[in-house]
């Protein structure tokens, strides 16, 4: 337990009080972390001590009812299996009953059925947005949940200071648990979760896209200096690559041989995709070609294009990501990020006017409509044609 002598379960940090009170090990399959840690908004010692003994005595009510729902039911092994299934909900016959589940077990259906080849953060996603929903409004059967409660749980997100979009997404994942599991137990219900009112635009920052002159002058300075961390740089800049795409390449999906340098971006275990068209094989010029290059000559004794960034059984882009933007900053504006070489990426293609479906098979954007999905794309020579005429 972490405490001061003022106030239990607390630690303060810039003058701020922090609740943080450890999982017990017998719950930790319950949880993605082994401490509980949120601000307590508050300087006063006094304050502080009332909302931690408050969450405290939540949290060991919470904890009760987890321990008890845990333990298995005495004599199940004698129960007559035509019904309902004392463990899943599922009858005798594997077709669901008409009842109710709660939430908690609706967010295990939807991870177990949907889940499965699915990254971790699919997973942590759906947990994480329905245990928002649960610390809002309690863990309720589906049909239990009304307008209210989702009102009161668009204000809980609220009072996080979350941006619009952080909203949009926390909303529309626990939507789809939640019809999702609803269809799966067969009942027919209005999701009370649709259609909630609140401002998609509030704390939404517009991310800017790097003007030309500036990325001439980064990829110049990535020749200067000449590491890895330059590398990704300078093989984003010319390729408008998501950065966990890049970070996650192999050696081998560099391709300098033949006439037409490329690289291929391909789903790998330790780096998912985040969608189908993701998967692509993008020509390789300009600061990208010269990354390539340099990789290949400097990276030994290991399989990873960048071995800082693959240490673990993920490619750890968020870390990828603070080191370069930090750099980033000191050399541009402060509302530029790596990000802002893809956005860049979009105008640049626009400014010598290459075709819109083009410029989606470079970037691994979705491309709409039906015809789209047929063939194999744009061969290399095209793509290579219109990025090098990039500005």
């Amino acid at each position: 337990m972490l405490e001061t002598k003022s106030a239990p379960y607390t630690f303060v940090k810039q003058g701020i009080f922090y609740f943080s009170r450890r999982v017990p090990s017998d719950l930790s399959h319950h949880y993605n972390a082994s401490r509980i840690m949120y601000s307590l908004r508050t300087r006063s010692a006094v304050v502080a001590t009332s909302r931690a003994q408050r969450a405290a005595q939540q949290l060991d009510e919470h904890w009760y009812h987890l321990r008890v729902r845990d333990v298995d039911l005495p004599g199940k092994h004698l129960l007559r299996m035509t019904g309902r299934s004392v463990a899943s909900g599922v009858g005798a016959s594997g077709e669901t009953s008409g009842e109710s589940v709660k939430l908690s077990e609706a967010v295990s259906i939807y991870i177990r059925l949907k889940g499965k080849d699915r990254p971790v953060t699919f997973h942590r996603a759906a947990e994480r947005a329905c245990g928002y929903v649960v610390d809002a409004c309690g863990d309720k059967d589906l049909t239990a949940y009304s307008r209210a409660d989702a009102n009161s749980f668009r204000d809980a997100l609220i009072s996080k200071h979350l941006a619009g979009s952080s909203i949009t997404r926390i909303f529309g994942t626990v939507r789809s648990v939640f019809n999702f599991a609803a269809a799966e137990i067969g009942i027919m219900i209005s999701n009370p979760f649709a259609g909630v009112y609140y401002d998609r635009q509030a704390g939404v920052e517009d991310r800017q896209p790097l003007p030309v002159e500036m990325i001439r002058s980064l990829q110049a300075l990535c020749r200067e200096e000449d590491d890895d961390l330059r590398w990704l740089v300078a093989m984003v800049s010319d390729t408008g690559m998501r950065l966990a795409e890049a970070a996650g390449l192999l050696v081998e999906d560099i391709r300098l041989e033949g006439p037409m340098p490329h690289l291929v971006v391909q789903e790998h275990p330790w780096r998912r995709l985040k969608t189908n068209s993701s998967a692509r094989t993008i020509p390789l010029v300009g600061a990208s070609l010269w990354a390539a290059e340099r990789i290949l000559v400097e990276v030994r004794g290991s399989k990873f294009a960048f071995p800082r960034y693959n240490k673990n059984s993920n490619t750890n882009a968020n870390s990828a990501s603070a080191a370069l933007n930090k750099w980033i900053k000191q050399h541009a504006q402060k509302e530029h990020t790596m990000h802002s070489f893809r956005h860049s990426m979009r105008d640049r293609l626009r400014a010598v006017e290459c075709p819109s479906d083009v410029v989606d098979q470079i970037g691994g954007w979705h491309t709409e409509g039906v015809g789209h999905g047929y063939g194999r794309g744009y061969p290399l020579e095209v793509l290579a044609k219109w990025l090098n005429q990039l500005p």
